[in-house]
C-alpha cells in the first residue's frame, strides 16, 4: 500500500449533488461555497473534494493544506459503503451530522457502549466505548471528531490486528488532539487526518459526508436535483 497519499484518486466535474440542500436557498448557499472552494482550493481529485467541504466547514482555506490522506481513504470509504459497513463515531455530534441518506450504512456512538469498561479501567467513555465495539471494528468506516484518546485507543487495537476499512480522525484540542493523528499517520490502513491542534466534528463530518455525496453521485439512484 502506498504511504500518505497526493496523487489523484479520481477526477471530478463542474457537476455535483448536495444531499443536505433540501430548500432553494440551502442550495444556492451551498453552490456559491463549493464555487469559490473549488476556486481555492482545486478540483482535480476526490481528495480535492475532501479538502473543499472541509475548509467550507470551518470557514477557513487553511485547512485544506493542513489535511493528510494515507493509502487512498476515498476509495476505501466508498468501498466500504457498497458493503453497507456500519460508520462508527466517537461522540453524538458527530453521529447527527452525519449525512443518513443514500447510503444503508448505520451510524452507531461508541458513548452508547462500554460504560462498564469506562468505570472499571477508568478511561473515557469514547475510549470505552471503541474496546467495546472491538468485534465490530472489522471493515467499518470509524468517524472520531472530538476524543484524541478514542483515536490512540483504537491505533493500538489496529497494531493489535482490528483493522477497519478506514479511520476519518480529526480530533481538536491542546492535550493528545495533534499526537493522536500522528499516531494515526504511522499505521498501514486508509485514513483522513489533519496536522495540528486543530480539527473537530465539522471537519470530521465534512469528510465523511463528501464521501458519501461522492457515492450517491455514483449510484443508480443518484437523480438530477441539487445539482452544483
Amino acid at each position: 500500500m502506498s504511504k500518505e497519499s497526493s496523487h489523484p484518486v479520481g477526477t471530478t466535474t463542474s457537476t455535483y449533488i448536495d444531499p443536505g440542500a433540501d430548500t432553494k436557498e440551502g442550495y444556492e448557499i451551498s453552490k456559491r461555497s463549493r464555487t469559490l472552494a473549488r476556486e481555492m482550493v482545486g478540483n482535480t481529485t476526490t481528495e480535492d473534494r475532501v479538502r473543499q467541504r472541509c475548509s467550507i466547514a470551518v470557514g477557513d482555506f487553511a485547512m485544506a493544506n493542513l489535511l493528510r490522506f494515507k493509502n487512498d481513504p476515498v476509495p476505501a470509504t466508498l468501498a466500504a459503503l457498497r458493503t453497507g459497513a456500519p460508520i462508527i463515531t466517537d461522540i453524538r455530534m458527530v453521529q447527527v451530522g452525519i449525512q443518513k441518506n443514500g447510503h444503508t450504512s448505520e451510524v452507531i456512538c461508541a458513548l452508547d457502549f462500554g460504560a462498564e469498561i469506562a468505570i472499571e479501567r477508568e478511561i473515557t467513555r469514547s475510549s470505552a466505548g471503541f474496546i467495546a465495539l472491538r468485534d465490530k471494528l472489522h471493515g467499518s468506516i470509524v468517524v472520531i471528531g472530538n476524543a484524541p484518546s478514542a483515536l490512540i485507543s483504537l491505533c493500538g487495537m489496529v497494531k493489535e490486528g482490528i483493522c477497519p476499512a478506514v479511520i476519518i480522525g480529526t480530533p481538536v484540542g491542546f492535550v493528545n488532539a495533534a499526537e493522536s493523528k500522528e499516531l494515526l499517520r504511522t499505521i498501514d490502513i486508509p485514513s483522513v487526518s489533519n496536522e495540528g491542534t486543530r480539527g473537530g466534528t465539522p471537519v470530521a463530518v465534512a469528510a465523511v459526508n463528501e464521501c458519501i455525496t461522492i457515492f450517491i453521485e455514483g449510484s443508480k439512484n443518484a437523480g438530477p436535483g441539487h445539482r452544483i
